[in-house]
């Protein structure tokens, strides 16, 4: 009987009706007293310049008015790129390839951005549909045409980490499944070598990615002005 290879992104594993494959979620919270109370080590070290690198990047993408903002940006980051790189591993569920999850980190940001910018700046909303320099004619083809892309805001952020995460885990579930039946050492051993450049390379997607949806998140931040 075929099954559908996406079954493998799917939530599987329960006890009593719980699903458990969401749980790799809050393992990185197990880390934080570790983290925060014994002695620096050279790990720590170096997540503090990769925080405090991008907070200067990510303040200088908002305005002064955006006070703290750059802490919750760095926090979504960090359990983005925890999640997927913890999908790396085998056995455990990459809840970043699932919309469920996209969707829950995308969505409230961009209702809190939309609530707050058509409630304190209504004016400036307004001004963002129709782009400096429009013909009058072509006003109010403009207006539906920013309107429809600030709409599916959300789900182009959702769905692209999700799809970045999936194809390349699919990928590597395609090729894992010939090698049973591959008799040659030799292509053996060209797909042990892809594998492992395949991996490398999602290790990489893993954190591009997770940059991607931030500093997007931080550009939509910056024009509630």
């Amino acid at each position: 009987m075929m099954t559908s290879l996406f079954l493998i992104f799917e939530p599987s594993s329960s006890v009593l009706s719980l699903p458990l494959n969401w749980l790799s979620t809050f393992i990185g919270l197990l880390f934080l007293p570790m983290m925060f109370w014994l002695s620096p080590s050279r790990w720590l070290i170096v997540w503090s310049k990769v925080t405090s690198t991008l907070h200067g990047e990510f303040k200088s993408l908002l305005s002064p008015s955006h006070v703290g903002v750059t802490l919750v940006f760095i926090s979504l980051f960090s359990l983005i790129v925890f999640n997927n790189a913890l999908g790396l591993l085998p056995y455990i569920f990459t809840s970043s390839s699932h919309l469920a999850m996209t969707l829950s980190l995308s969505l409230p940001i961009w209702i809190t951005l939309m609530i707050f910018g058509w409630l304190k700046h209504t004016q400036h909303m307004f001004a963002h549909l129709v782009p400096q320099g429009t013909p009058p004619v072509l006003m109010p083809f403009m207006v539906v045409i920013e309107s429809i892309s600030n709409l599916i805001r959300p789900g182009t952020l959702a769905v692209r980490l999700c799809a970045n995460m999936i194809a390349g885990h699919l990928l590597l579930t395609l090729l894992s499944q010939t090698g049973p039946h591959i008799l040659s050492s030799t292509i053996l051993m060209i797909l042990i070598s892809s594998q492992i450049l395949l991996l490398l390379l999602e290790s990489a997607v893993a954190i591009i990615q997770s940059y991607v949806f931030t500093v997007l998140s931080t550009l939509y931040t910056g024009e509630i002005n």
